[in-house]
């Protein structure tokens, strides 16, 4: 009896595929000196507002910054999601809850713009463990045959992923806060659960394809809610790549891409899922 996952097919050739991982790893490693200045930035900013709070000379340059983003917004609408991809209902729990501003929980040990880095972090991990749980079941013969490109492609977003959480943490160990290893997240039981249902290629790239939208549109989100030009910069730089992530499970589901005109936020992450 042929089951769905020895049925399953790549809609797209290994060769197309390792070419779109090449090109998503190549915006990753050209990104990678500005993602760390922009950390940098953001760690010393943090020390030297200290107390300060309301508008001030971060807000200036939050404003600097934006109004010469033109470029986020074409990378963005370049590697965003089908638009058929609204009506998708999502499997995990807790995705597209986005507030319009961040939040903190009482006696939270990251408040502020440190609430949106400690939220990166957590969703970084999140990514991470899914891809390696991927991996496993793929070694494991329970997604049935994984062709080598999808193992290099998961193998090269989850590497990026990691990068991007290693930026974050450092923000939060300048700041003096403890570096999030773990995925502190509500709605982490409801992925676990999905990992575990898989029983297909397909049914990973869904689950990851809902991850790396909550990722980007969470990063968007964050341009618009944090007070730090560098946050915002380092947010700005990070977005399009997960984006990419995004496109290219796109492929690997047998979907085109279709660029929406602006990237949406209905999928970012609420800082309320945060449990630290």
């Amino acid at each position: 009896m042929t089951t769905a996952r020895d049925s399953w097919e790549l809609p797209i050739t290994e060769g197309q595929l390792a070419r779109l991982t090449r090109e998503m790893e190549s915006a990753h490693r050209e990104t990678l000196p500005a993602m760390r200045a922009g950390a940098v930035d953001l760690a010393e900013e943090v020390h030297e507002r200290g107390a300060r709070s309301g508008d001030g000379p971060l807000d200036a340059g939050r404003r600097r910054f934006l109004a010469g983003a033109g470029g986020l917004a074409a990378a963005l609408a370049l590697a965003a999601c089908s638009s058929s991809d609204k009506n998708t209902s999502s499997s995990v729990k807790g995705v597209g809850a986005a507030s319009t501003s961040p939040s903190s929980s009482g006696g939270s040990t990251y408040t502020g713009d440190l609430k949106i880095v400690a939220l990166a972090v957590a969703l970084e991990n999140q990514a991470v463990g899914a891809y390696q749980s991927t991996l496993t079941a793929a070694k494991a013969g329970t997604l049935g045959t994984v062709p080598p490109a999808v193992t290099s492609f998961v193998t090269t977003a989850m590497a990026q992923h990691a990068d991007h959480a290693k930026v974050w943490n450092a923000v939060l160990t300048g700041a003096g806060k403890p570096a999030i290893t773990n995925v502190p997240l509500s709605n982490q039981p409801a992925t676990l659960a999905a990992l575990n249902k898989a029983t297909t290629v397909a049914d990973i790239a869904k689950l990851a394809l809902q991850l790396e939208n909550q990722a980007a549109q969470t990063y968007l989100f964050a341009t618009f809610n944090v007070k730090s030009a560098a946050g915002i910069a380092t947010a700005a730089t990070i977005a399009p790549v997960e984006a990419m992530h995004a496109a290219i499970l796109h492929f690997v589901l047998g979907q085109y891409p279709v660029p929406d005109d602006f990237l949406p936020t209905d999928k970012a992450a609420s800082p309320a899922l945060l449990t630290v």
